[in-house]
């Protein structure tokens, strides 16, 4: 039999769950099929995309205002599209201001199949109502953190702590006499066009006292080489795709805040995250949305302390990245103990399965 299950990924990050997720549940059942919403991984696992996971990457509030017509006409192409196929399953990745309206929608529409989420949205931190609106639309919840599940126990919700498959990932083979900086800008246009100039203008600075570090840069997609050696203008600086970048032995890195500083956490890699936002963005953030954290990384949301230095909207300036980069450059001691840090954070994560296959098993059960 021939069961069709429609995934959507609305971010590059979704693309690699999604693409673990299909791999593992070809191995558990080879009559499956694959459509929906994905990246170039999915696509690569044999996802027939009506849509690609490209066509939705935007950031900040300000951007997804600009883009909201052509967001709109995507989701009711994709609602069209789901109730037209009528799958046994759909399975909605991460991207929750996007996946949670679709799965209302759906079920407004009289959707009879099954929902499940992958990757709880941040409802510990902000948007607390998402709870009731996942409980009352999807059948299944898929979480990456040990924490989430509790938090949905007074609703009929199903709920499993699958773990995160980037626990997967074997830690930096680590050099402590490395004279190496690791740069991770973003996977977007716009955090790359943002974050990229202020490490431009550290790299220049840094070289100036300290003329024997080397830096190297990675380049998430390559349609973006382009843009990103053009803000370098360094032949100096090693631009290096995703792969070839996970095999560098960095003294730290200095990322764009997102799932890569997770993963720089999970592989030992000292971090100072940055995010640059608009006046605007952090108006709306601050007033409108009324998100006020403690901590804005992963790592240090999960650890409930400051394990990497975050410089986050108005806090990201020249100054005080400098700052932060020197007090990593001048102290091995305190390097070691973030290290050590981010090991107690493996284990803190670290679950029983293989993540991937976990969430295959649960998937699988939701439909048979």
């Amino acid at each position: 039999m021939t069961t069709d299950l429609f995934f959507i990924a609305g971010e590059l990050s979704g693309d690699r769950l999604g693409a673990s997720l299909i791999s593992a549940l070809k191995k558990q059942n080879s009559h499956l099929t694959f459509q929906g919403v994905g990246g170039p991984r999915m696509r690569e696992e044999g996802l027939k995309a009506y849509h690609l996971t490209e066509e939705l990457q935007v950031m900040g509030f300000i951007d997804v205002a600009w883009h909201i017509p052509s967001l709109i006409k995507i989701f009711n192409k994709i609602v069209h599209t789901i109730m037209t196929l009528n799958p046994p399953l759909v399975v909605t990745i991460d991207y929750p201001g996007f996946n949670l309206r679709l799965a209302k929608a759906l079920r407004k529409k009289g959707f009879q199949g099954k929902l499940c989420h992958v990757v709880c949205p941040s409802v510990w931190a902000w948007g607390k109502k998402r709870i009731q609106t996942l409980a009352n639309n999807y059948d299944l919840l898929l979480t990456l953190f040990p924490f989430e599940k509790p938090l949905f126990s007074a609703t009929s919700l199903q709920v499993t702590y699958i773990g995160h498959p980037l626990i997967k990932e074997n830690p930096y083979e680590r050099d402590l006499n490395s004279h190496q900086i690791a740069f991770f800008p973003g996977s977007r246009q716009k955090e790359i066009e943002r974050n990229l100039p202020f490490y431009v203008r550290l790299m220049k600075q840094l070289k100036k006292t300290r003329p024997h570090l080397q830096f190297v840069m990675s380049v998430s997609q390559e349609k973006y080489r382009p843009l990103i050696e053009n803000l370098v203008k360094d032949p100096d600086v090693k631009l290096l795709d995703q792969q070839a970048m996970k095999t560098v032995k960095p003294l730290f890195a200095v990322a764009k805040c997102g799932t890569i500083v997770l993963e720089l956490a999970l592989r030992g890699v000292p971090t100072i995250v940055t995010y640059e936002m608009s006046k605007l963005d952090v108006f709306l953030a601050t007033y409108l949305f009324k998100i006020h954290l403690p901590y804005y990384s992963l790592p240090n949301l999960i650890m409930q302390k400051c394990l990497f230095p975050e410089l986050i909207g108005p806090h990201l300036n020249d100054a005080a990245l400098l700052q932060a980069s020197i007090e990593l450059l001048d102290d091995p001691e305190h390097l070691q103990k973030i290290r050590h840090e981010c090991q107690m954070l493996r284990n803190t994560l670290k679950p029983h399965q293989d993540p991937s296959e976990e969430a295959a098993r649960a998937l699988l059960a939701c439909i048979f």
